[in-house]
Formats: C-alpha cells, sequence, structure tokens
C-alpha cells in the first residue's frame, strides 16, 4: 500500500475495486466504516454486489474483466471536464498526452457498452473521486488476477497521479494482500526477478554485495514463476519442487493439469503446518510450526514490519521454518546457515536491504515500523511518494482495454467468477478444522442470479453442475441477485468441489498471474 491503513479513516472518498472487502479484510474495513461515519463516500465497483456494496454512496455493476474500460472512462470525463490536477500532472507526471489522446476513445456512452455501467454513474463517481481532498484506491484480487492484471493496476496508478491523490496522507493506491506476510515474503525476494528489498538482477553492485555477504556466486538468470513452475514440471524439465506453506492442488487454476504435473516430479517436498491435497503428493513433508509457535517478523500490506512472539513450544516433531530452511541447506552441504535465532536473521536482511536498514527487533519491540525506513533515526515511512517518485515523474500510461482470454460462447454461456466465503480462508487447510466455522459453512455452493436460475429450472438448494472446458464440479444452488445475469460465483475453498477444477490457466504475459476471475461455463441441475 502506498499509505497506512489507519490513513483510510480520514479519507473523503475511499473508491474500492475488486475487493469484497468485509469478508477479506475486516479489519481494514472497520476502518471503512470509521471513514464512512465521518461522513466519507464509498465508491464500489464490482460485478457482485458484494456486502460491503450495500452500504456504497455509489455502486457501479461492471460486467467482469472490464475493469480498464471503466477506469479509462472515468479518466475521460475527468480530463475533459478539468477535473484532473494540473499542477500535479505538470511537476510531478510524464505521458499526459499520450494518456489524454487513449481515454478520448472512451466516452461514457462507449464505456457502458462493454462495461454496462450507466453513464450517469460513472460521471458520478469520476467526480466524487477527483473533487475529494483526500480520495483512497483500495483494491484486491478482484483487480490482478487476470490476464489483465497489470494493466488494471497501472490504470489505476493512472487515475490516482492525474486528480494528484497519490503522495498525501489518506490518498494513494492500496492493495490489500492476499495472505499474511504476502508483502514480508515479496520484499525477502520469494518473487523470480529481484534480491531482497526489490533490489536488481541486472545491477552488477548490488549482486557483488549478495556474493560477498553470503559466499556464493549468484546466478544473474531470473528465475520462472508458480504457473511455469507447474508447465515445466508437466514437460519434464523441472525435477524437484519445495513447497511451503502452499496447497495448490487446490489452489492453483486447472487443477487437473497441476496434479498432472506433481506427479511428474521426481522430488516433491511440503512443509506445511497440517495435511493437505498437497501434503498427500508429497515424497517428504517437513512439519512446520504455526504462527504461536515462532519468533520472527511478518510485514502486513501496508508495508508494516512487524514482531511475532512465541507463545508456546513447537508441538511434536515440528520446527520453524528458519530452523528447517537452515537443517535442509547444512544437510546439503552449505555454509553460512548457522544462525542462533530469527533476530539474528533479521539482522542480516537489515544489513543487505537498503528499505530495512534502519530496523532492528528492539525498534519494532512494541510497535511496528513502516518501510523505507533507511537509518536508525528515520521513523519509517507511512505514506509512499511524498514530494517526489522513486524514479523521478511518475509516468502515466495509455492502457488499452482488452477482453478476458476467455469469453463466453453457445457452449459455456456464463461467466464463472471465484473468490472467498466470509467463514473460510483459501484452501480451508486451517478453517476448516475450526467447528465453529464448519458449522457455518462446510459444503461449496454456486450463487446463480434468479433469472439464469428460472431458465435452469434451478431453485436455492438444488445440486448444480459447473462445467468448464477443464473440467466440472457440483454445488449446491444460491438463487441470489448478488451476482448478475450471465455470471455465477463459487468459492475456491473446498477440495471436494474445487473451483480451480474450473478456472482458466491463462497468463497475465507481465506477471504471469493466472486468470482466476474470468472464465466461460455452463451450469444444468446436477
Amino acid at each position: 500500500m502506498t499509505n497506512a491503513v489507519e490513513e483510510l479513516e480520514a479519507a473523503q472518498t475511499i473508491l474500492i475495486v475488486g475487493s469484497n472487502t468485509t469478508a477479506t479484510h475486516p479489519l481494514v474495513a472497520w476502518r471503512i466504516f470509521t471513514a464512512r461515519e465521518r461522513g466519507a463516500k464509498l465508491i464500489v465497483i464490482d460485478p457482485r454486489k458484494t456486502h460491503i456494496a450495500r452500504f456504497a454512496d455509489l455502486y457501479l455493476a461492471e460486467r467482469p474483466g472490464t475493469d480498464v474500460a471503466v477506469i479509462n472512462g472515468l479518466l475521460h470525463i475527468i480530463i475533459k471536464e478539468g477535473l484532473y490536477d494540473e499542477e500535479f500532472v505538470r511537476s510531478r507526471t510524464e505521458g499526459f498526452e499520450a494518456l489524454k489522446k487513449l481515454v478520448e476513445e472512451y466516452p461514457p456512452e462507449r464505456v457502458e457498452e462493454i462495461s454496462g455501467v450507466r453513464p450517469e454513474q460513472l460521471r458520478q463517481a469520476a467526480e466524487m473521486y477527483a473533487k475529494s481532498a483526500a480520495s483512497s484506491i483500495v483494491y484486491c484480487m478482484g483487480i490482478t488476477q487476470h490476464t489483465v492484471g497489470v494493466d488494471n493496476v497501472l490504470a489505476l496508478a493512472d487515475l490516482a497521479m492525474v486528480t494528484g491523490q497519490i503522495g498525501k496522507p489518506s490518498s494513494g493506491v492500496n492493495p490489500l494482500r492476499g495472505q499474511n506476510n504476502v508483502q514480508g515474503s515479496t520484499d525477502m525476494a520469494a518473487i523470480p526477478t529481484a534480491l531482497p528489498g526489490y533490489q536488481s538482477l541486472a545491477d552488477d553492485a548490488v549482486v557483488a554485495k549478495f556474493e560477498k555477504a553470503w559466499g556464493v556466486t549468484l546466478s544473474r538468470k531470473p528465475g520462472i514463476t508458480l504457473m511455469e513452475m507447474m508447465d515445466a514440471a508437466e514437460h519434464g524439465t523441472l525435477k524437484a519442487l519445495y513447497v511451503m506453506g502452499e496447497n495448490p492442488l487446490v489452489s492453483d487454476p486447472d487443477v487437473a493439469h497441476v496434479k498432472k504435473a506433481l506427479a511428474k516430479l521426481d522430488l516433491l517436498i511440503v512443509q506445511d503446518i497440517f495435511p493437505t491435497e498437497t501434503t498427500a503428493l508429497a515424497h517428504v513433508v517437513l512439519p512446520a510450526v504455526t504462527f504461536a509457535e515462532k519468533d520472527g517478523t511478518f510485514v502486513s500490506t501496508d508495508r508494516r514490519i512487524q514482531r511475532v512472539r512465541k507463545a508456546i513450544e513447537p508441538l511434536g516433531d515440528s520446527r520453524p521454518d528458519w530452523r528447517i530452511i537452515c537443517d535442509v541447506a547444512k544437510a546439503l552441504g552449505a555454509t553460512g546457515f548457522d544462525y542462533a535465532s530469527p533476530e539474528e536473521v533479521f539482522a542480516e536482511i537489515a544489513s543487505l536491504t537498503p528499505l530495512y536498514a534502519g530496523v532492528d527487533y528492539e525498534r519494532i519491540r512494541e510497535n511496528g515500523i513502516q518501510w523505507p525506513c533507511r537509518t536508525k533515526e528515520d521513523p519509517g515511512t507511512a505514506f509512499l511518494h511524498k514530494g517526489a517518485f522513486t524514479k523521478g515523474l511518475g509516468s502515466l500510461k495509455p492502457i488499452a482495454y482488452k477482453p478476458p482470454a476467455e469469453l463466453p460462447d453457445a457452449e459455456f454461456p456464463l461467466v464463472l467468477m471465484t473468490g472467498r466465503d466470509p467463514f473460510h480462508y483459501h484452501t480451508g487447510t486451517m478453517t476448516r478444522r475450526s467447528r465453529r466455522l464448519t458449522d457455518q459453512l462446510n459444503s461449496c455452493y454456486v450463487q446463480i442470479n434468479p433469472a439464469d436460475a428460472r431458465s435452469m429450472g434451478i431453485r436455492s438448494g438444488d445440486m448444480a453442475r459447473i462445467e468448464s472446458r477443464r473440467g466440472a464440479i457440483e454445488a449446491e444452488a444460491r438463487v441470489t441477485k448478488t451476482v448478475p445475469e450471465g455470471a455465477v460465483f463459487v468459492p475456491f475453498h473446498f477440495a471436494e468441489a474445487a473451483a480451480n477444477v474450473l478456472t482458466n490457466p491463462a497468463l497475465d504475459p507481465v506477471v504471469k498471474i493466472p486468470e482466476y476471475k474470468v472464465c466461460a461455463v455452463r451450469v444444468e441441475a446436477a
């Protein structure tokens, strides 16, 4: 996030795109509701009328996969009607004329044809967002999990920069990360293209620094992403896979393909806290500990580095993740893995990662610090881009609308959307072990619009069969106006009716994220 979570409380307008915030990030939603009580206006753009959309001052029910068209429509109105921040655009950005030319092609009438959003709603949203003294954009996986996920994010960045709604409190572009410590994982280079702290593999000085500290010669070749790993495993070019805290046999798209790929590996190692569908295929299972059994740090969605403290000793044969990794490394003959504690590991992180350089365990003993924090005197950074962007001028990118990779047709006439239910989390590895949660929900369902349900002869409570080009599942039908005509929604928590049997593995060409949020299906009574 460019801004701190608590800053949402002072925002005057909050634009939520592709986030079912109350279900997936309830503590962030609480901040948003606090802002509303203080007079903030809430705009929600989402194909489903989610729980938080019911509280919106303005709800824009776009068609699935049309985010860029809607954002370009907002930019069209903002620029054409002079609602943009001329001084900010002139002094802090580049590429405005090219963006202006592109968004001329997205008048409200064309945006309605593409997205279904009415022109008067688009105009109202543009005015609410642009005229506010402090507008925050909040988004989640409904924006990123598309073949145009990068385009969606760049378009939102354009919107924030053109209106000057960035680089100041209670503004910015604020992604809500999908899982705990995703931010910390990427900070520590759990991505294939960079070293810790987003330091470039192409920078000779950076690579030399890490090679000296670690006593190794680093490959300068970027790695491959998760989806590319599955393809490589199926084709036999990837022989071994080490999976930590992940259940790809439920969470990855086109599960049949994933199962086939994992089965071809010479070695599958899974490190997790509970047995999962993926551990069942593993050659080696390494039992890890829960958050309550380890010390260390997590980094929250707003870049806040926080301490985690051990409450109980590890149960059974389980060990903390850092200890397992060190033991495996030493068993392989590696040197330099003789750390005595997570604090020692963090000290090394701070010594090599400028964004973390000013942080140590004592400084975050009680309260976390948001990076960048470059010196011991630096209090951290509540919001990014104050006064200037890291690269100098902010680049405005003209982004043309592209449709999803797979659209409905005569054979598969409906759009499938996937996401979370409030009672469960991700693949249910933890939440489906809770009686209180499973008493509320313990089986899969499909939300169907009443008009579509009538044409299928399906009523609430009936079992329905949902089929895509990749497979089929059965789930209980829930007839509801939450989803629009022509679309259905399935949560992805249930291995016995895995939504990702159906989803499309088509990837964003830049970051290789799959298009979980849109694919073509047909539905019939089971």
